[in-house]
């Protein structure tokens, strides 16, 4: 006999156990509110957090990005703290390794990062090529840009000058367990009540009286909730279409198929003990220092590259061979001592993109039903301020405050900074500042 299905209640309903999900349900929850992350993987992080990069950085192509960022920052500085309580797998370690972001005369952008990490008062140094050559040996000063593929005879050029220089903070660095940090923030979570349901798919958002009431899942159990917010990840779009309000939105999101990929360290150098975040846009790559002393890779998503957007139950998972050849031989370039190696060693996830790159946190026409979408790729580093802004701004629009027509702006617990929710609005225009890639 099949088991009867089953109802519970909870205040807010979370969509979602990745790294923003957990972060949001850490904020409810210490706030007083009751929660439920429904995942329909088998543990918090196993989705798309899991294959994140994990880097903090705060090279955001618009100034509230990277005051978002420089405030999402300061969770991974103090993450014990943040958590509150202890985890049986013990606590995620922030690598504080600094973040390089190479310039050069024909990169507005990496110029535009210098003068809001100014304005926003960020801890950093321009470092010329003499200064390169003595804190990075290993790195290349040839400009080779703008980015190509190896399938164009100009991939193969002698660089046409050299790079200018970078712009360097000591405060970047990665988490080399993502799902760890969900994990810890489950933990967080429960400790003030949270709960959390695994292996446990959506089939239905429930309405009544022009409002969300609950979700159902596969299986008939339906939880009962004035407020559901979708963090899905790459499956946000499938969720917006249930809810009714896909095509409300003026932003949208898909799921973009992507590659990383792994390498051994130069001969002769401790990558993972002098390396840094690199953010390359002449050459196209950006990497950080892996465990194991190996070099992590990936693409900036330059404009020659071709975007595979995918169905997210149903994509290849397995390493293309012309994706990996070009992303290292791309690097090799930086660091010429890299090398090709026979082993293809790398990961297949997918980013929840937004139309212009930049994550969405609001509401919805849809009253009480929140998004915190359009994030992956770029919004792992920002999980601590994503939770506290959509906690402020469910209370306030929950407290009766017309968000679309006076956005909320609350105020970072780290840095005292004003953060405007609006920006990231559903019903934005796409924004002309964005870098229209992983960058933000």
């Amino acid at each position: 006999m099949a088991d009867t299905p089953n109802t519970e209640s909870a205040d807010v309903v979370i969509i979602g156990a990745g790294v923003i999900g957990c972060a949001l349900a850490l904020e409810l929850a210490r706030r007083g509110h009751t929660t439920v992350n429904v995942d329909k993987a088998a543990a918090a992080g196993s989705g798309s957090t899991i294959n994140s990069c994990a880097i903090i950085r705060f090279s955001y192509s618009t100034e509230e990005g990277v005051n978002f960022a420089w405030e999402g920052g300061q969770y991974w500085s103090n993450w014990a703290d943040h958590i509150g309580t202890d985890d049986e797998l013990g606590l995620i370690e922030y690598h504080e390794c600094g973040q390089l972001v190479m310039t050069s005369e024909t990169d507005p952008r990496a110029e535009r990062v210098a003068e809001l990490w100014a304005q926003l008062d960020i801890p950093f140094e321009r470092l010329g090529l003499d200064e390169l050559t003595t804190r990075f040996p290993w790195l290349d000063h040839g400009m080779y840009g703008p980015p190509k593929r190896p399938e164009d005879p100009a991939f193969w050029d002698d660089p046409s000058g050299t790079i200018t220089g970078g712009v360097y903070t000591p405060n970047g660095g990665y988490v080399s367990d993502p799902q760890l940090s969900c994990h810890n923030l489950q933990r967080g979570a429960e400790a003030h009540g949270g709960r959390f349901r695994f292996n446990s798919e959506v089939v239905s958002i429930d309405r009544g009286d022009g409002r969300v009431t609950g979700i159902t899942l596969a299986g008939g159990d339906r939880i009962e909730a004035p407020v559901v917010v979708n963090v899905a990840g790459p499956h946000s779009a499938v969720i917006n279409q249930m809810a009714g309000v896909f095509d409300e939105m003026n932003i949208k999101t898909a799921a973009l198929r992507h590659e990383v990929h792994h390498v051994p360290s130069p001969p002769g150098i401790d990558f993972e003990a002098s390396g840094v975040v690199v953010a390359d846009d002449d050459v196209g790559f950006y990497c950080r220092p892996e465990v194991g002393n190996h070099v992590l890779l990936g693409s900036v998503d330059a404009t020659c590259d071709p975007r595979e957007f995918v169905d997210p139950d149903d994509y290849d998972r397995s390493i293309d061979e012309e994706q990996w050849h070009m992303q290292v031989l791309r690097a090799n370039r930086r660091i010429n001592e890299l090398g090709v190696p026979h082993e293809r060693k790398g990961i297949v996830d997918l980013y929840d993109v937004s139309d212009d790159w930049l994550p969405i946190y609001d509401r919805t026409a849809l009253d009480g039903f929140y998004v915190a979408i359009g994030t992956s790729g770029n919004q792992y580093k920002n999980a601590g301020v994503a939770g506290q802004v959509m906690a402020d701004l469910i209370e306030a629009v929950e407290g009766g405050h017309d968000h679309d027509n006076d956005p909320v702006v609350t105020v970072g617990r780290y840095t005292g900074r004003a953060l405007n929710v609006g920006f990231f609005s559903r019903n934005r225009e796409i924004n002309p500042d964005s870098s229209m890639s992983v960058h933000g």
